[in-house]
Formats: structure tokens, sequence, C-alpha cells
């Protein structure tokens, strides 16, 4: 069976808010901008089929086999992602269409609340992979930071900026994506 959503239903996410994929022992937390609506709806990660977030973990070689969020998480690749270490959250945890109808207040709370989650977790991951360069410098007021590695740490942990794996970002293939995204998989040892 293929979910299906009309727009109405989709809309009907926005604001919603979707759980954090948490592993005991996490290795590496990508950090998504913002959920999207058909992830709200199926409350998972890059859920949206043109998504290329999981296509890129697969083509890294991170995952051992290409995860389908668009109906929502299988309990095998849950065990999968919780054995890997992989966690998943927000810099903002509230759906909408587009994440360029975020405000740049509703960024800066959103960087200060993760920098708070991210101190407080325990364990904490080995690295934090914030997944977009435009929304990591207005979320924290780094203006020119450059995608890679960080000089400053997000709650005490190594920080990557690495693309967005959306759709709408044309600047990367699954192929570019999963080079970067191997690049902070290696540096979580």
């Amino acid at each position: 069976m293929t979910a299906r959503f009309t727009r109405a239903e989709l809309q009907a996410f926005h604001g919603h808010l979707v759980d954090d994929l948490v592993a005991p022992r996490p290795r590496l937390l990508f950090v998504g901008i913002n959920p999207g609506l058909w992830t709200a709806a199926v409350n998972a990660h890059f859920a949206r089929k043109g998504n290329r977030f999981w296509p890129a973990l697969h083509a890294a070689g991170i995952t051992p086999t290409l995860v389908d969020a668009s109906e929502g998480m299988q309990p095998a690749d849950l065990r999968m992602l919780a054995k890997l270490g992989i966690c998943i959250t927000n810099i903002v945890p509230t759906a909408s269409a587009r994440a360029d109808e975020l405000t740049r207040a509703e960024l800066l709370t959103g960087g200060e609340a993760l920098d708070a989650k991210v101190a407080a977790m325990r364990p904490r991951p080995k690295v934090v992979a914030v997944l977009g360069l435009t929304a990591y410098r207005q979320a924290f007021s780094r203006p020119k930071a450059q995608q890679g590695r960080q000089p400053e740490r997000l709650g005490g942990v190594p920080l990557w900026v690495l693309p967005n794996p959306s759709g709408l970002n044309a600047h990367d293939t699954v192929a570019s994506l999963a080079t970067a995204y191997r690049e902070a998989w290696d540096a979580a040892g």
C-alpha cells in the first residue's frame, strides 16, 4: 500500500511535530531544517519520496540497506539505525510546506534549543551534522560559515554543516551528498 495525501490533508499537518529519532549510543546526529508536511504526516524524517537523504546514506555506505520512510519508519529500519547510532532532529521542530516559510526568529530560537538539546544528551553523539548551510548561518548567526567541519561546537560536540538533501537543493546530487555525509560519518568514528 502506498500512502497518498491530498494537498488539503497535507496542509492539516502544518505546525505538527515529528518525533526525534534517537539511539541508545548516538554516533551521528543529523539535523534537518524543519520537517516537511509529508514527514509530519507519516512521523518519519526525510520521508518525501524525492528527498535524497536516505539514498545518500545508503550510497555513502552508512546504511547497509536503503531506508524507505515514505510511509513511516519500519521496525527493522529503526533497529538498524539505532544499532548504527544514527539520530535525527531538526533546528525548528514544527512542520511546514517549505523551509523558506520559516522566520529568522524561528531559526534563532530553534538554534538555541538545539544547542541545549545536544548539550543535555547522554551520552552525546560523536558528531552533529546540520543539513543546510543557509539555515545554519541564520540559526546560529554565522553569516560567513562554509560547508564542512566548523571551528565551533554545538552543545559541546564537533559540528559539521553539510548540504541539505531536499530535491529543491539542485546544487547537489545523491553522489555529492553521499561524499559529504560520509566525511561526517568517518569523523564520528
